[in-house]
């Protein structure tokens, strides 16, 4: 070998050994950075005519494992999505407060219950009316309270998805455009500042979205999504799209790069902080308003029925029921068994009892005669046996009654067979004496049957939007309602193949006239409704309660009765007892708490409760059903704080053994530092060696 080459192999590993220690400080100096991928130098032999004539720094690559980089991706994107929904879900449970507490909401109902068991001891008494009138208030302003809470989780979770849509687009095109510059960058030997940078967006990227991210041999890297379309690195980057339509939640929708067609993104995603919003927006805190709106529903009825069983005293000058969305015909039929009227004197003593028969279809006046009455005839024979004590009328699905001669109305059914449709009383059912009303259609126990008429617009339409378990569009499904003017055909137009729902489930009418829908996949939604029964009536869904978002908002939407928050001494906690007319003793007594008793017992009956997020439909009590409600809603958030835990302690180890293999290790680096110090001595000497040798080489020439 020649003194120049062996001048120029020692040359070639000088310069490596330089790069190797410039690799190494470079190392150490980053040793506490976060994200920083250790430099590795990779070093190949020159060779000429066989021999070898140094050394050579093919590139300076990154220490990084694509397996344990995808494992950490992973792992990263479920931590997020199970950290956005225990986060949440735990504000979600603390709006109820501790269960256990007295400031709790569920407490808040315990005590309306006992301020009426201390009424019924003094019903006489303005304070202990007001204070029970104060509890009522309270319940329903905590129920409205934490209603409106979960709506701003919602409407925040949506703000975040939004913000969240627009990170990924700026994430995608960075990363995408990053791979000229790494591709550039590796053709000159060391790409790892531009792939460092990458790697820290990739890592960002998939907290938001789960990503597959794979590096190709010139350092350019292609990111798909879970199902393998490219979203960058192929033909530039994807764009999503957040969607927002009216009456549908926002859906995120992907154009993948080079295309203009698009397609929701929500099946793609099976983690990242964007698909723990989408639940936590479309899933948990539904079902959670759902079942907050069913018990509210169902506590304010208990109330309203024990209050419509009950009497003010003196009773009042007139009754105006609520809406019920039907006609009066359509109202009345379906009623069985037998209700008293009755007008009342200012001192509680009868003035006239109407005794309305709904088995035998007949009326009679102070225990006279019985008249013959029909659906259709129901109001006229009501007015007639008024005579001039007072007057009914209906309008706008609404019942009023009103008496005259400063006389007041009250209502008594006996407890053995009382009237009856839909599980409720005469006077329960039109809401006469409601304690709480609502300005929604809060009961969608109709009490329609099939046969039935409709009443709806023909030719107007509703709306459905039907969607997988994952909760991404299938298709929009616009129903028109039938010419045929009965709840059958309505129910067939809904359930057709063609034109309704009937390939994705079934609608049909429970025995109080509810209208449900058996999916058959997925479910429905409403996003949007121009149906109208009658004139001003309401639209199918808002009849029917179809849609979570329609049963949803109940608990946010009752009030004491306007005259009764007024004056509380309309409040009814008496009892309309005609027994005691014979006798000659009022009807109607101001010391009577028979009422109140109803009241306070109103937690002790059994409801009806309808399926709500989660919960099934049951009989039960509305104390158990508060338990019912505090153990899912309880469940629930522990639930997603066990599954964050869990997800966080994988992500925490993937990224552990991923730092383990990438991080910088001081003694690793110490030990390649040595490595290269020797070998630039040694590179060094050899230098000098060959310079001695050229030294007296070239002495012996002169000489």
């Amino acid at each position: 070998m020649s003194l120049n080459s062996i001048m120029s192999s020692a040359s070639t590993g000088l310069m490596a050994a330089q790069t190797g220690l410039r690799t190494v400080s470079d190392n150490i100096a980053n040793v506490n950075t976060a994200g920083y991928v250790r430099k590795l130098v990779q070093q190949t032999p020159l060779i000429s005519g066989g021999l070898g004539v140094g050394v050579d720094v093919a590139r300076i690559v990154l220490a990084s494992d694509q397996y344990l980089q995808k494992a950490a991706a992973t792992a990263n994107a479920s931590a997020a999505q199970a950290t956005v929904l225990a986060d949440s879900l735990d504000r979600a449970q603390a709006l109820f407060g501790d269960p256990s507490g007295k400031d709790s909401f569920f407490a808040r109902l315990d005590n309306l219950y006992a301020a009426f068991s201390a009424a019924a001891d003094d019903a006489a008494s303005s304070v202990r009316r007001g204070a029970a009138l104060d509890m009522v208030d309270t319940f329903l302003s905590e129920a409205g309270r934490i209603d409106a809470s979960l709506g701003e989780l919602a409407r925040e979770a949506d703000s975040r998805i939004a913000a969240g849509v627009d990170r990924v687009n700026q994430l995608l095109i960075e990363i995408n455009d990053l791979n000229g510059e790494v591709t550039r960058a590796r053709a000159h030997g060391d790409s790892t500042g531009a792939e460092t940078v990458q790697n820290g967006l990739i890592d960002e990227l998939a907290t938001l979205i789960d990503i597959n991210a794979a590096r190709r041999e010139n350092g350019a890297v292609i990111i798909r999504a879970s199902d393998g379309v490219p979203l960058a690195g192929q033909d530039g980057a994807a764009k999503l799209t957040y969607v927002r339509s009216d009456g549908a939640t926002g859906e995120i929708m992907l154009t993948p790069p080079g295309s203009v067609g698009q397609s929701s993104l929500r099946a793609r995603l099976t983690g990242g902080e964007l698909r723990g919003l989408l639940d936590l927006r479309d899933k948990e805190l539904p079902a959670i308003g759902q079942q907050l709106s069913e018990f509210v529903t169902r506590a304010v009825d208990e109330l309203n029925r024990a209050h419509n069983a009950a009497s003010a005293v003196p009773p009042p000058s007139s009754l105006t029921g609520r809406n019920t969305g039907l006609d009066l015909a359509t109202a009345v039929s379906g009623f069985s068994s037998a209700t008293s009227m009755a007008i009342v004197g200012a001192d509680g003593t009868l003035q006239r009892q109407i005794d309305i028969n709904f088995t035998a279809g007949t009326m009679s006046v102070d225990g006279g005669a019985a008249t013959a009455f029909t659906p259709g005839t129901f109001l006229s024979q009501l007015n007639t046996a008024l005579g001039g004590m007072g007057s009914a009328s209906f309008a706008d699905g609404a019942l009023s009654l009103n008496a005259t001669g400063g006389n007041g109305i009250a209502f008594s059914d006996s407890a053995a067979n009382p009237s009856a449709k839909v599980g409720k009383t005469f006077s329960h059912f039109f809401g006469l004496n409601d304690l709480v009303t609502s300005d929604r259609y809060a009961f969608y126990d109709t009490g329609l049957k099939a046969s039935d008429p409709h009443g709806f617009t023909a030719g107007d339409t509703i709306t459905f939007r039907v969607a997988d378990g994952d909760g991404s569009r299938i298709r929009d499904v616009a129903v028109a309602v039938p010419t045929g003017g009965s709840m059958q055909d309505l129910l067939d137009a809904l359930n057709a193949n063609n034109g309704g729902l009937g390939l994705y489930g079934q609608f049909a009418l429970d025995a109080d006239g509810q209208m449900t829908f058996k999916s058959a996949a997925g479910s429905i939604s409403v996003i949007s409704d121009n149906t109208e029964r009658g004139a001003g009536g309401p639209s199918i869904s808002e009849l029917f309660g179809i849609g979570g978002a329609q049963r949803s908002g109940r608990s946010g939407r009752f009030d004491i009765r306007a005259d009764i928050a007024a004056n509380p001494s309309r409040l009814a906690l008496a009892q309309l007892d005609l027994s005691q007319d014979a006798a000659g003793r009022p009807v109607l007594s101001s010391g009577d708490g028979a009422g109140a008793l109803l009241l306070a017992k109103a937690g002790e009956t059994n409801a009806s409760f309808d399926a709500a997020g989660g919960l099934g439909s049951v009989t039960m009590s509305v104390s158990r059903y508060a338990s019912e409600l505090a153990g899912s809603v309880g469940r629930r958030a522990e639930a997603a704080i066990s599954r964050r835990d869990t997800a966080q302690a994988v992500a925490a180890e993937a990224t552990e053994r991923r730092a383990s293999v990438e991080g910088v290790n001081l003694d690793e680096e110490l030990i390649a530092m040595t490595t290269y110090q020797q070998a630039f001595n040694a590179s060094a000497r050899v230098i000098q060696a060959s310079k001695d040798m050229y030294d007296v080489l070239l002495g012996m020439m002169g000489a």
